[in-house]
Protein backbone atom coordinates (compact mmCIF):
# COMPACT_ATOMS: atom_id res chain seq x y z
CA UNK A 1 0.00 0.00 0.00
CA UNK A 2 2.49 2.14 1.02
CA UNK A 3 6.01 3.31 -0.50
CA UNK A 4 8.50 4.96 1.85
CA UNK A 5 9.44 8.64 -0.18
CA UNK A 6 11.73 11.54 0.59
CA UNK A 7 10.41 14.03 2.59
CA UNK A 8 7.95 16.48 1.23
CA UNK A 9 9.84 19.63 -0.62
CA UNK A 10 9.31 22.39 2.56
CA UNK A 11 11.18 19.96 5.34
CA UNK A 12 8.50 18.96 6.95
CA UNK A 13 8.27 15.51 8.26
CA UNK A 14 5.88 13.70 5.94
CA UNK A 15 2.29 15.30 7.75
CA UNK A 16 3.63 15.35 11.54
CA UNK A 17 4.05 18.60 13.18
CA UNK A 18 7.85 19.06 14.38
CA UNK A 19 8.10 17.19 17.61
CA UNK A 20 5.11 14.64 17.83
CA UNK A 21 5.51 11.14 16.83
CA UNK A 22 3.74 10.28 13.82
CA UNK A 23 2.40 6.43 13.85
CA UNK A 24 4.73 4.64 10.90
CA UNK A 25 0.99 4.01 8.84
CA UNK A 26 0.35 7.44 8.88
CA UNK A 27 3.41 9.06 8.58
CA UNK A 28 4.11 6.90 5.06
CA UNK A 29 0.12 6.94 3.66
CA UNK A 30 1.12 7.02 0.32
CA UNK A 31 0.72 10.63 -1.43
CA UNK A 32 0.67 9.83 -5.09
CA UNK A 33 -0.70 6.88 -7.35
CA UNK A 34 3.01 5.64 -7.85
CA UNK A 35 3.55 5.02 -4.09
CA UNK A 36 0.79 2.63 -3.97
CA UNK A 37 1.72 -1.00 -4.27
CA UNK A 38 0.28 -3.87 -5.14
CA UNK A 39 -2.38 -2.28 -6.56
CA UNK A 40 -0.96 -1.43 -10.66
CA UNK A 41 -4.51 -2.26 -11.85
CA UNK A 42 -6.33 0.46 -10.11
CA UNK A 43 -3.95 3.22 -9.99
CA UNK A 44 -2.77 2.90 -13.25
CA UNK A 45 -6.71 2.93 -14.88
CA UNK A 46 -7.01 6.45 -12.20
CA UNK A 47 -3.54 8.08 -13.58
CA UNK A 48 -4.38 7.66 -16.96
CA UNK A 49 -8.16 8.96 -16.49
CA UNK A 50 -7.05 11.86 -14.57
CA UNK A 51 -4.21 12.30 -17.10
CA UNK A 52 -6.89 12.06 -20.13
CA UNK A 53 -9.85 13.89 -19.03
CA UNK A 54 -12.06 10.96 -17.97
CA UNK A 55 -13.30 11.04 -15.02
CA UNK A 56 -16.77 9.75 -13.98
CA UNK A 57 -18.66 10.60 -11.97
CA UNK A 58 -19.00 7.48 -9.42
CA UNK A 59 -16.07 4.90 -7.94
CA UNK A 60 -16.51 1.78 -6.10
CA UNK A 61 -13.14 1.05 -4.47
CA UNK A 62 -13.38 -2.72 -2.50
CA UNK A 63 -11.76 -5.48 -0.59
CA UNK A 64 -9.72 -5.92 2.95
CA UNK A 65 -9.08 -3.41 4.95
CA UNK A 66 -5.37 -1.59 4.86
CA UNK A 67 -4.99 -2.22 1.09
CA UNK A 68 -5.33 1.74 0.18
CA UNK A 69 -8.81 2.09 -0.66
CA UNK A 70 -8.99 5.59 1.42
CA UNK A 71 -5.84 6.45 0.54
CA UNK A 72 -6.50 5.92 -2.95
CA UNK A 73 -9.50 8.02 -2.75
CA UNK A 74 -7.87 10.94 -1.11
CA UNK A 75 -4.69 10.68 -4.26
CA UNK A 76 -7.81 10.72 -6.41
CA UNK A 77 -9.18 14.26 -4.91
CA UNK A 78 -5.36 15.60 -5.12
CA UNK A 79 -5.18 14.97 -8.73
CA UNK A 80 -8.57 16.39 -9.68
CA UNK A 81 -7.98 19.60 -7.87
CA UNK A 82 -4.03 19.75 -8.41
CA UNK A 83 -2.95 23.12 -9.59
CA UNK A 84 -0.02 21.61 -11.86
CA UNK A 85 -0.71 17.36 -12.24
CA UNK A 86 2.59 15.89 -14.36
CA UNK A 87 0.55 12.55 -16.58
CA UNK A 88 -1.79 12.30 -14.04
CA UNK A 89 -0.28 12.60 -10.54
CA UNK A 90 -0.61 15.12 -8.07
CA UNK A 91 2.56 17.86 -7.61
CA UNK A 92 2.34 17.57 -3.93
CA UNK A 93 3.32 21.01 -3.84
CA UNK A 94 0.67 23.39 -4.61
CA UNK A 95 -2.28 24.67 -1.99
CA UNK A 96 -4.94 22.45 -2.86
CA UNK A 97 -2.69 19.32 -2.43
CA UNK A 98 -0.60 20.42 0.68
CA UNK A 99 -4.71 21.03 2.31
CA UNK A 100 -5.91 17.42 1.18
CA UNK A 101 -2.95 16.24 2.38
CA UNK A 102 -3.69 17.75 5.77
CA UNK A 103 -7.01 17.03 5.52
CA UNK A 104 -8.29 20.70 5.47
CA UNK A 105 -9.63 21.25 2.09
CA UNK A 106 -12.89 22.41 1.27
CA UNK A 107 -13.38 20.51 -1.46
CA UNK A 108 -13.11 16.76 -0.25
CA UNK A 109 -15.33 15.67 2.26
CA UNK A 110 -14.95 12.24 4.29
CA UNK A 111 -18.22 10.37 5.77
CA UNK A 112 -18.03 7.72 7.39
CA UNK A 113 -20.58 5.41 7.18
CA UNK A 114 -20.51 3.02 9.97
CA UNK A 115 -21.29 5.84 12.31
CA UNK A 116 -23.19 8.49 10.20
CA UNK A 117 -25.29 5.28 8.36
CA UNK A 118 -28.70 6.64 8.85
CA UNK A 119 -30.97 8.98 6.35
CA UNK A 120 -30.47 12.02 8.00
CA UNK A 121 -26.92 12.39 7.30
CA UNK A 122 -26.91 11.27 3.32
CA UNK A 123 -29.86 13.78 2.69
CA UNK A 124 -27.43 16.63 4.70
CA UNK A 125 -24.51 15.20 2.33
CA UNK A 126 -27.10 15.49 -0.98
CA UNK A 127 -28.29 18.95 -0.38
CA UNK A 128 -24.85 20.09 0.31
CA UNK A 129 -23.37 18.21 -3.22
CA UNK A 130 -24.73 20.86 -5.34
CA UNK A 131 -22.85 23.54 -3.96
CA UNK A 132 -20.57 25.36 -5.33
CA UNK A 133 -16.54 24.26 -4.44
CA UNK A 134 -13.48 26.35 -4.43
CA UNK A 135 -11.47 23.88 -5.91
CA UNK A 136 -11.92 21.85 -9.46
CA UNK A 137 -13.68 19.21 -8.27
CA UNK A 138 -16.23 18.33 -5.28
CA UNK A 139 -14.90 14.63 -3.69
CA UNK A 140 -17.43 13.19 -1.63
CA UNK A 141 -15.15 9.78 0.11
CA UNK A 142 -17.98 7.75 2.19
CA UNK A 143 -16.20 4.92 4.04
CA UNK A 144 -17.87 1.72 5.00
CA UNK A 145 -21.06 2.53 2.45
CA UNK A 146 -22.16 -0.97 2.78
CA UNK A 147 -23.37 0.00 6.13
CA UNK A 148 -25.56 2.29 5.57
CA UNK A 149 -29.39 1.49 5.65
CA UNK A 150 -31.41 1.01 3.22
CA UNK A 151 -33.29 4.66 3.35
CA UNK A 152 -30.18 6.13 3.39
CA UNK A 153 -29.06 4.47 0.45
CA UNK A 154 -31.50 4.91 -1.81
CA UNK A 155 -31.31 8.78 -0.97
CA UNK A 156 -27.76 8.47 -2.03
CA UNK A 157 -29.46 6.40 -5.21
CA UNK A 158 -30.72 9.52 -6.00
CA UNK A 159 -27.91 11.65 -6.28
CA UNK A 160 -25.79 9.02 -8.05
CA UNK A 161 -28.28 9.34 -11.35
CA UNK A 162 -27.87 12.78 -11.62
CA UNK A 163 -24.99 14.06 -9.88
CA UNK A 164 -23.57 17.90 -10.27
CA UNK A 165 -21.29 18.05 -12.85
CA UNK A 166 -18.44 19.26 -10.51
CA UNK A 167 -18.58 16.37 -7.80
CA UNK A 168 -16.72 12.91 -7.72
CA UNK A 169 -18.14 10.52 -5.42
CA UNK A 170 -15.80 7.51 -4.60
CA UNK A 171 -17.40 4.76 -1.84
CA UNK A 172 -15.61 2.77 -0.07
CA UNK A 173 -16.31 -0.77 1.18
CA UNK A 174 -14.86 -3.98 2.33
CA UNK A 175 -18.05 -6.31 1.57
CA UNK A 176 -19.49 -5.23 -2.23
CA UNK A 177 -22.11 -7.73 -1.72
CA UNK A 178 -23.46 -5.75 0.63
CA UNK A 179 -24.19 -2.65 -1.33
CA UNK A 180 -27.17 -2.13 -3.57
CA UNK A 181 -27.23 -3.43 -6.96
CA UNK A 182 -28.67 -0.37 -8.02
CA UNK A 183 -25.81 1.78 -6.35
CA UNK A 184 -22.70 -0.76 -7.76
CA UNK A 185 -24.39 -0.47 -11.38
CA UNK A 186 -24.06 3.34 -10.84
CA UNK A 187 -19.93 3.12 -10.31
CA UNK A 188 -16.96 1.97 -11.55
CA UNK A 189 -15.28 -0.52 -9.42
CA UNK A 190 -12.27 -1.48 -8.72
CA UNK A 191 -10.96 -4.18 -6.53
CA UNK A 192 -8.56 -3.99 -4.33
CA UNK A 193 -5.92 -7.01 -2.57
CA UNK A 194 -4.20 -8.33 -0.51
CA UNK A 195 -0.36 -7.46 -0.92
CA UNK A 196 1.93 -10.63 -1.39
CA UNK A 197 4.58 -11.25 0.60
CA UNK A 198 7.65 -10.15 -1.47
CA UNK A 199 5.75 -6.80 -1.57
CA UNK A 200 5.02 -6.44 1.31
CA UNK A 201 8.23 -7.30 2.89
CA UNK A 202 10.18 -4.91 0.43
CA UNK A 203 7.96 -2.31 1.66
CA UNK A 204 8.69 -2.54 5.16
CA UNK A 205 11.86 -2.50 4.22
CA UNK A 206 11.75 0.62 2.81
CA UNK A 207 10.29 1.98 5.73
CA UNK A 208 12.70 0.65 7.86
CA UNK A 209 15.76 1.91 6.38
CA UNK A 210 14.07 5.67 5.64
CA UNK A 211 12.37 5.98 9.52
CA UNK A 212 16.30 4.66 10.56
CA UNK A 213 14.46 1.89 12.71
CA UNK A 214 16.28 -0.25 15.14
CA UNK A 215 14.60 -3.84 14.74
CA UNK A 216 15.52 -6.99 16.33
CA UNK A 217 16.27 -9.98 14.26
CA UNK A 218 13.48 -11.39 12.05
CA UNK A 219 10.99 -8.07 13.12
CA UNK A 220 10.49 -7.56 9.38
CA UNK A 221 9.44 -11.34 9.21
CA UNK A 222 6.90 -11.64 11.91
CA UNK A 223 5.61 -8.09 10.85
CA UNK A 224 5.06 -9.84 7.21
CA UNK A 225 3.18 -12.66 9.21
CA UNK A 226 0.89 -10.53 11.44
CA UNK A 227 0.16 -8.45 8.69
CA UNK A 228 -1.41 -11.39 6.41
CA UNK A 229 -1.92 -8.92 3.34
CA UNK A 230 -2.19 -5.55 4.96
CA UNK A 231 -0.17 -2.88 4.56
CA UNK A 232 -1.51 -0.71 7.50
CA UNK A 233 -1.49 -3.80 9.81
CA UNK A 234 2.40 -4.82 8.96
CA UNK A 235 3.10 -1.13 9.53
CA UNK A 236 1.65 -1.26 12.90
CA UNK A 237 3.29 -4.38 14.14
CA UNK A 238 6.64 -3.12 12.54
CA UNK A 239 5.54 -0.07 14.22
CA UNK A 240 5.27 -2.11 17.67
CA UNK A 241 8.36 -4.38 17.30
CA UNK A 242 10.55 -1.17 17.01
CA UNK A 243 9.17 0.05 20.09
CA UNK A 244 9.72 -2.88 22.04
CA UNK A 245 12.60 -4.03 21.10
CA UNK A 246 11.36 -7.88 21.15
CA UNK A 247 9.54 -10.17 18.60
CA UNK A 248 7.36 -12.34 20.36
CA UNK A 249 7.48 -15.77 20.26
CA UNK A 250 4.56 -17.55 19.24
CA UNK A 251 6.24 -20.11 16.91
CA UNK A 252 7.23 -22.66 20.31
CA UNK A 253 3.03 -22.75 20.95
CA UNK A 254 2.13 -23.77 17.63
CA UNK A 255 4.93 -26.31 16.96
CA UNK A 256 3.92 -27.96 20.39
CA UNK A 257 0.06 -27.90 18.84
CA UNK A 258 0.97 -29.66 15.65
CA UNK A 259 2.53 -32.22 17.50
CA UNK A 260 0.01 -33.42 19.83
CA UNK A 261 -2.25 -34.10 16.77
CA UNK A 262 0.73 -36.03 14.89
CA UNK A 263 0.79 -37.87 18.09
CA UNK A 264 -3.18 -38.21 18.91
CA UNK A 265 -1.95 -36.78 22.59
CA UNK A 266 -5.01 -34.87 24.02
CA UNK A 267 -3.57 -33.86 27.09
CA UNK A 268 -0.84 -32.83 25.09
CA UNK A 269 -2.65 -30.17 23.60
CA UNK A 270 -4.64 -29.32 26.43
CA UNK A 271 -1.64 -28.47 27.97
CA UNK A 272 -0.07 -26.17 25.11
CA UNK A 273 -3.84 -24.31 25.27
CA UNK A 274 -3.06 -23.88 29.01
CA UNK A 275 0.58 -22.35 28.49
CA UNK A 276 -0.32 -20.03 25.66
CA UNK A 277 -3.01 -18.36 27.53
CA UNK A 278 -1.11 -17.58 30.73
CA UNK A 279 1.39 -16.62 28.29
CA UNK A 280 -1.19 -13.94 27.82
CA UNK A 281 -2.12 -15.30 24.44
CA UNK A 282 -5.91 -14.63 22.87
CA UNK A 283 -7.72 -17.80 22.12
CA UNK A 284 -8.85 -16.36 18.94
CA UNK A 285 -5.77 -15.33 17.84
CA UNK A 286 -4.12 -18.47 18.76
CA UNK A 287 -6.43 -20.69 16.88
CA UNK A 288 -5.71 -18.03 13.75
CA UNK A 289 -2.32 -18.63 13.95
CA UNK A 290 -2.92 -22.49 14.33
CA UNK A 291 -4.49 -22.41 11.20
CA UNK A 292 -1.48 -20.44 9.41
CA UNK A 293 0.40 -23.18 10.76
CA UNK A 294 -1.84 -26.12 9.49
CA UNK A 295 -1.92 -24.42 6.36
CA UNK A 296 1.66 -24.61 5.89
CA UNK A 297 1.53 -28.56 7.00
CA UNK A 298 -0.99 -28.63 3.98
CA UNK A 299 0.83 -27.51 1.42
CA UNK A 300 4.30 -28.90 2.55
CA UNK A 301 2.57 -32.44 2.01
CA UNK A 302 0.96 -31.44 -1.58
CA UNK A 303 3.05 -28.57 -2.68
CA UNK A 304 6.24 -28.05 -0.94
CA UNK A 305 7.08 -25.32 -3.67
CA UNK A 306 4.91 -23.16 -2.28
CA UNK A 307 6.08 -23.35 1.25
CA UNK A 308 9.14 -23.08 3.43
CA UNK A 309 8.17 -24.71 6.24
CA UNK A 310 10.42 -23.89 9.54
CA UNK A 311 12.20 -27.20 10.87
CA UNK A 312 10.52 -27.74 13.90
CA UNK A 313 7.33 -28.37 11.91
CA UNK A 314 8.69 -31.25 9.90
CA UNK A 315 9.71 -35.16 11.34
CA UNK A 316 12.77 -36.21 11.48
CA UNK A 317 12.87 -37.66 8.21
CA UNK A 318 11.87 -34.20 6.71
CA UNK A 319 8.11 -35.10 5.94
CA UNK A 320 5.37 -32.87 7.35
CA UNK A 321 4.02 -34.00 10.73
CA UNK A 322 0.82 -34.62 9.32
CA UNK A 323 -0.26 -36.11 5.99
CA UNK A 324 -3.18 -34.48 3.74
CA UNK A 325 -6.27 -35.89 5.30
CA UNK A 326 -5.35 -34.81 8.48
CA UNK A 327 -4.49 -31.81 7.84
CA UNK A 328 -7.97 -31.06 6.23
CA UNK A 329 -10.19 -31.85 9.07
CA UNK A 330 -7.98 -30.21 11.62
CA UNK A 331 -8.09 -27.15 8.85
CA UNK A 332 -12.19 -27.91 9.17
CA UNK A 333 -12.08 -28.29 12.93
CA UNK A 334 -10.29 -25.69 13.51
CA UNK A 335 -11.70 -23.12 11.61
CA UNK A 336 -15.51 -23.96 12.41
CA UNK A 337 -13.75 -23.56 16.08
CA UNK A 338 -12.85 -19.99 15.39
CA UNK A 339 -16.42 -19.05 13.42
CA UNK A 340 -17.55 -20.31 17.06
CA UNK A 341 -15.65 -18.44 19.32
CA UNK A 342 -16.84 -14.99 17.84
CA UNK A 343 -20.44 -15.56 20.15
CA UNK A 344 -18.96 -18.44 22.60
CA UNK A 345 -19.16 -17.30 26.40
CA UNK A 346 -15.72 -19.14 26.93
CA UNK A 347 -13.72 -19.03 23.55
CA UNK A 348 -10.74 -21.23 25.56
CA UNK A 349 -13.70 -23.90 25.86
CA UNK A 350 -14.45 -23.88 22.17
CA UNK A 351 -10.89 -23.61 20.88
CA UNK A 352 -10.06 -26.71 23.93
CA UNK A 353 -12.98 -29.02 22.54
CA UNK A 354 -11.72 -28.42 18.89
CA UNK A 355 -8.34 -29.73 20.45
CA UNK A 356 -9.85 -32.96 21.96
CA UNK A 357 -11.98 -33.66 18.71
CA UNK A 358 -8.07 -33.52 16.73
CA UNK A 359 -6.30 -35.39 19.34
CA UNK A 360 -9.13 -38.30 20.21
CA UNK A 361 -10.71 -39.50 16.95
CA UNK A 362 -12.90 -41.83 18.93
CA UNK A 363 -14.73 -39.52 20.68
CA UNK A 364 -15.71 -37.69 17.26
CA UNK A 365 -18.87 -39.30 14.95
CA UNK A 366 -18.22 -37.07 12.14
CA UNK A 367 -17.13 -38.37 8.92
CA UNK A 368 -14.00 -36.65 8.54
CA UNK A 369 -13.27 -38.37 11.88
CA UNK A 370 -14.40 -41.46 10.58
CA UNK A 371 -12.33 -41.12 7.50
CA UNK A 372 -9.50 -40.22 9.62
CA UNK A 373 -9.76 -43.54 11.96
CA UNK A 374 -9.69 -45.63 8.71
CA UNK A 375 -6.61 -44.01 7.35
CA UNK A 376 -5.00 -45.03 10.66
CA UNK A 377 -6.09 -48.30 10.29
CA UNK A 378 -4.45 -48.68 6.87
CA UNK A 379 -1.25 -47.52 8.37
CA UNK A 380 -0.91 -49.68 10.64
CA UNK A 381 -1.78 -52.60 8.61
CA UNK A 382 0.95 -51.41 6.14
CA UNK A 383 3.29 -51.13 9.09
CA UNK A 384 2.12 -54.76 9.86
CA UNK A 385 3.06 -55.53 6.23
CA UNK A 386 6.49 -54.53 6.39
CA UNK A 387 7.43 -55.75 10.15
CA UNK A 388 6.45 -59.37 8.35
CA UNK A 389 8.40 -58.72 5.03
CA UNK A 390 5.76 -59.01 2.93
CA UNK A 391 5.20 -62.28 3.24
CA UNK A 392 1.18 -61.29 3.73
CA UNK A 393 -0.87 -62.42 0.77
CA UNK A 394 -3.46 -59.81 -0.32
CA UNK A 395 -7.31 -61.36 0.00
CA UNK A 396 -8.97 -62.28 -3.19
CA UNK A 397 -11.21 -60.14 -4.77
CA UNK A 398 -13.96 -62.09 -5.43
CA UNK A 399 -15.61 -65.74 -3.92
CA UNK A 400 -13.64 -68.84 -4.58
CA UNK A 401 -13.77 -71.20 -7.51
CA UNK A 402 -15.47 -74.12 -7.01
CA UNK A 403 -15.14 -76.75 -9.26
CA UNK A 404 -18.08 -78.05 -11.04
CA UNK A 405 -18.75 -81.43 -12.25
CA UNK A 406 -19.43 -82.07 -15.68
CA UNK A 407 -22.82 -82.83 -17.56
CA UNK A 408 -24.04 -86.35 -17.00
CA UNK A 409 -24.27 -88.60 -19.19
CA UNK A 410 -27.09 -87.91 -21.84
CA UNK A 411 -27.21 -84.21 -20.80
CA UNK A 412 -26.92 -81.17 -22.83
CA UNK A 413 -24.28 -78.86 -22.32
CA UNK A 414 -25.01 -75.77 -21.19
CA UNK A 415 -28.60 -76.96 -20.02
CA UNK A 416 -30.67 -76.32 -17.00
CA UNK A 417 -30.60 -80.10 -15.03
CA UNK A 418 -33.63 -81.67 -13.61
CA UNK A 419 -33.74 -82.04 -10.00
CA UNK A 420 -33.22 -86.13 -10.56
CA UNK A 421 -29.67 -85.29 -12.30
CA UNK A 422 -28.79 -82.95 -9.39
CA UNK A 423 -28.87 -85.31 -6.82
CA UNK A 424 -27.31 -88.42 -9.13
CA UNK A 425 -24.05 -85.28 -9.41
CA UNK A 426 -24.34 -84.67 -5.88
CA UNK A 427 -24.64 -88.01 -3.96
CA UNK A 428 -22.46 -91.00 -4.48
CA UNK A 429 -23.79 -93.95 -6.14
CA UNK A 430 -23.44 -96.15 -2.66
CA UNK A 431 -23.57 -93.90 0.36
CA UNK A 432 -20.91 -94.45 2.52
CA UNK A 433 -21.00 -96.31 5.58
CA UNK A 434 -21.37 -94.46 8.94
CA UNK A 435 -18.02 -94.46 10.84
CA UNK A 436 -18.62 -96.31 14.28
CA UNK A 437 -16.21 -93.88 16.77
CA UNK A 438 -17.79 -90.84 18.40
CA UNK A 439 -16.80 -87.59 17.59
CA UNK A 440 -14.39 -86.26 20.40
CA UNK A 441 -16.81 -84.08 22.78
CA UNK A 442 -15.31 -80.66 23.61
CA UNK A 443 -13.29 -80.98 27.14
CA UNK A 444 -15.72 -80.32 29.86
CA UNK A 445 -14.71 -77.71 32.24
CA UNK A 446 -12.57 -78.53 35.48
CA UNK A 447 -14.40 -79.66 38.56
CA UNK A 448 -13.54 -76.96 40.73
CA UNK A 449 -15.22 -74.44 38.81
CA UNK A 450 -19.61 -74.68 39.05
CA UNK A 451 -21.50 -75.78 36.31
CA UNK A 452 -24.40 -73.39 35.17
CA UNK A 453 -27.67 -74.38 35.25
CA UNK A 454 -28.25 -76.56 31.59
CA UNK A 455 -30.19 -75.30 29.21
CA UNK A 456 -33.34 -77.15 27.73
CA UNK A 457 -33.59 -78.55 24.73
CA UNK A 458 -36.29 -76.00 23.67
CA UNK A 459 -34.48 -73.52 24.87
CA UNK A 460 -31.37 -74.10 22.51
CA UNK A 461 -33.57 -75.08 19.71
CA UNK A 462 -35.10 -71.55 20.12
CA UNK A 463 -31.44 -69.54 20.95
CA UNK A 464 -30.24 -71.52 18.03
CA UNK A 465 -32.70 -70.14 14.81
CA UNK A 466 -32.71 -66.52 16.68
CA UNK A 467 -29.04 -65.95 17.85
CA UNK A 468 -26.36 -68.70 18.29
CA UNK A 469 -26.49 -69.12 14.60
CA UNK A 470 -25.81 -65.99 12.95
CA UNK A 471 -22.93 -64.88 15.17
CA UNK A 472 -21.24 -68.35 13.60
CA UNK A 473 -18.66 -67.86 10.72
CA UNK A 474 -19.85 -68.56 7.61
CA UNK A 475 -18.29 -71.19 6.80
CA UNK A 476 -19.62 -72.99 10.23
CA UNK A 477 -23.17 -71.42 9.35
CA UNK A 478 -23.12 -73.09 6.17
CA UNK A 479 -22.65 -76.67 7.87
CA UNK A 480 -24.12 -76.30 11.06
CA UNK A 481 -27.81 -75.14 9.34
CA UNK A 482 -28.51 -78.08 7.70
CA UNK A 483 -28.95 -79.97 11.26
CA UNK A 484 -31.43 -80.25 14.33
CA UNK A 485 -31.10 -80.67 17.80
CA UNK A 486 -32.51 -83.80 18.98
CA UNK A 487 -31.72 -83.95 23.10
CA UNK A 488 -29.36 -82.45 25.87
CA UNK A 489 -28.27 -85.17 28.13
CA UNK A 490 -25.72 -85.52 30.51
CA UNK A 491 -24.34 -82.09 29.85
CA UNK A 492 -24.18 -82.95 26.67
CA UNK A 493 -25.95 -81.08 23.52
CA UNK A 494 -26.97 -84.15 20.72
CA UNK A 495 -26.84 -82.29 16.78
CA UNK A 496 -27.99 -85.06 14.17
CA UNK A 497 -26.50 -83.99 11.03
CA UNK A 498 -27.92 -85.40 7.54
CA UNK A 499 -24.94 -88.19 6.89
CA UNK A 500 -21.99 -88.92 8.05
CA UNK A 501 -20.41 -86.87 5.59
CA UNK A 502 -21.73 -83.66 7.09
CA UNK A 503 -20.27 -85.20 10.85
CA UNK A 504 -17.05 -85.28 9.40
CA UNK A 505 -16.75 -81.77 8.23
CA UNK A 506 -18.92 -80.48 11.42
CA UNK A 507 -16.70 -82.05 13.41
CA UNK A 508 -13.71 -79.85 12.86
CA UNK A 509 -15.50 -77.00 13.95
CA UNK A 510 -17.60 -77.98 16.79
CA UNK A 511 -15.31 -76.38 19.33
CA UNK A 512 -16.59 -72.40 17.82
CA UNK A 513 -20.53 -73.54 17.86
CA UNK A 514 -19.53 -75.15 21.91
CA UNK A 515 -18.22 -72.06 22.84
CA UNK A 516 -21.03 -69.69 21.14
CA UNK A 517 -23.81 -72.07 22.64
CA UNK A 518 -21.87 -71.74 26.01
CA UNK A 519 -21.31 -67.67 25.83
CA UNK A 520 -24.80 -67.47 25.15
CA UNK A 521 -26.18 -69.00 27.88
CA UNK A 522 -23.46 -68.81 30.62
CA UNK A 523 -23.40 -72.97 30.23
CA UNK A 524 -20.69 -75.84 30.02
CA UNK A 525 -22.13 -78.36 27.41
CA UNK A 526 -20.01 -80.36 25.31
CA UNK A 527 -21.19 -81.16 22.21
CA UNK A 528 -21.86 -84.57 20.36
CA UNK A 529 -22.44 -84.99 16.42
CA UNK A 530 -24.46 -87.86 15.85
CA UNK A 531 -26.28 -89.24 11.81
CA UNK A 532 -29.72 -88.12 11.36
CA UNK A 533 -30.83 -91.82 11.69
CA UNK A 534 -30.00 -91.31 15.58
CA UNK A 535 -28.14 -94.51 15.84
CA UNK A 536 -25.64 -93.46 18.43
CA UNK A 537 -22.70 -90.75 18.93
CA UNK A 538 -20.22 -91.18 15.71
CA UNK A 539 -16.97 -90.23 14.78
CA UNK A 540 -16.48 -90.05 11.09
CA UNK A 541 -13.79 -91.62 9.91
CA UNK A 542 -11.65 -91.54 6.97
CA UNK A 543 -13.59 -93.31 4.80
CA UNK A 544 -16.80 -90.87 4.95
CA UNK A 545 -16.11 -88.75 2.12
CA UNK A 546 -18.08 -86.45 1.17
CA UNK A 547 -19.22 -85.14 -2.02
CA UNK A 548 -17.01 -83.95 -4.08
CA UNK A 549 -18.24 -80.64 -5.39
CA UNK A 550 -19.28 -79.64 -1.99
CA UNK A 551 -16.01 -80.99 -0.52
CA UNK A 552 -14.30 -78.85 -2.99
CA UNK A 553 -16.70 -76.18 -2.02
CA UNK A 554 -16.24 -76.33 1.81
CA UNK A 555 -12.05 -76.65 1.77
CA UNK A 556 -11.64 -73.45 -0.51
CA UNK A 557 -13.91 -71.34 1.05
CA UNK A 558 -12.20 -68.95 3.79
CA UNK A 559 -13.98 -68.50 7.34
CA UNK A 560 -14.61 -64.35 6.27
CA UNK A 561 -16.91 -65.66 3.35
CA UNK A 562 -20.29 -64.34 2.64
CA UNK A 563 -23.00 -66.84 3.13
CA UNK A 564 -24.84 -68.16 0.26
CA UNK A 565 -28.20 -67.53 -0.45
CA UNK A 566 -29.55 -70.66 0.12
CA UNK A 567 -27.58 -71.03 3.30
CA UNK A 568 -31.35 -69.58 5.17
CA UNK A 569 -33.45 -71.66 3.46
CA UNK A 570 -35.70 -73.45 5.84
CA UNK A 571 -39.06 -74.64 6.22
CA UNK A 572 -41.90 -74.45 9.12
CA UNK A 573 -40.28 -77.27 11.07
CA UNK A 574 -36.42 -76.19 10.96
CA UNK A 575 -33.31 -76.24 9.21
CA UNK A 576 -32.79 -79.34 5.89
CA UNK A 577 -30.78 -80.21 3.38
CA UNK A 578 -31.78 -77.56 0.31
CA UNK A 579 -31.96 -80.53 -2.52
CA UNK A 580 -33.82 -83.02 -0.77
CA UNK A 581 -36.17 -80.24 0.89
CA UNK A 582 -36.64 -79.53 -3.00
CA UNK A 583 -37.19 -83.27 -3.73
CA UNK A 584 -39.65 -83.37 -1.11
CA UNK A 585 -42.04 -80.07 -2.12
CA UNK A 586 -42.09 -81.27 -5.77
CA UNK A 587 -43.65 -84.61 -4.73
CA UNK A 588 -46.17 -83.31 -2.59
CA UNK A 589 -46.75 -80.81 -5.25
CA UNK A 590 -46.91 -83.61 -7.96
CA UNK A 591 -48.38 -86.47 -6.62
CA UNK A 592 -47.17 -89.72 -8.50
CA UNK A 593 -44.54 -87.87 -10.65
CA UNK A 594 -41.27 -89.49 -11.32
CA UNK A 595 -37.51 -88.50 -11.52
CA UNK A 596 -35.70 -88.28 -14.69
CA UNK A 597 -31.89 -87.73 -15.13
CA UNK A 598 -31.05 -85.60 -18.51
Amino acid sequence: MVQAAPPPPDGSTRGAPAGEYQSLYRRYRPQRFSEVRGQELATTTLRNAVRDGRIVHAYLFSGPHGTGKTSTARILAKALNCLDPKEGEPCGRCEPCLDIARGASLDVHELDAASNNGVDAMRDLVSRASLATPGKRKVYIIDEVHMLSTAASNALLKTLEEPPDHVVFVLATTDPQKVLPTIRSRTQHFEFHLLEQPVLEQLLADVAADAGLELPEEGIEAAVRRGRGSARDALSTLDQVAASGIVEDDARFLARLVASIAEEDAAASLAVVADAVTAGFDPQRLAVELVEALREQFLASVARRVVRPEPESLAADGRPLLPPARCVRALEVVGTAIVDMREALDPRTTLEVAMVRLTNPDVDDSASALTDRIERLERRLADLEQRGGGSRQPAPSGPPAVAEPGPSVGEVPGSNPALGAFLSRRQPATPPAPPAAPAAPVPSPPPSQPRAAEPSREDLVTAWADSILKVLKPRARAIYQVGRWLAIENGAAVFALPNAAHVQHAAALSADVAAAINAHFGSRLRLELVTDAGAGSLRPGPEAAAPEAASAAEEEAPDDEPPSPVDGLQTATGPHDSASWAESRLREAFPGAEEVNR
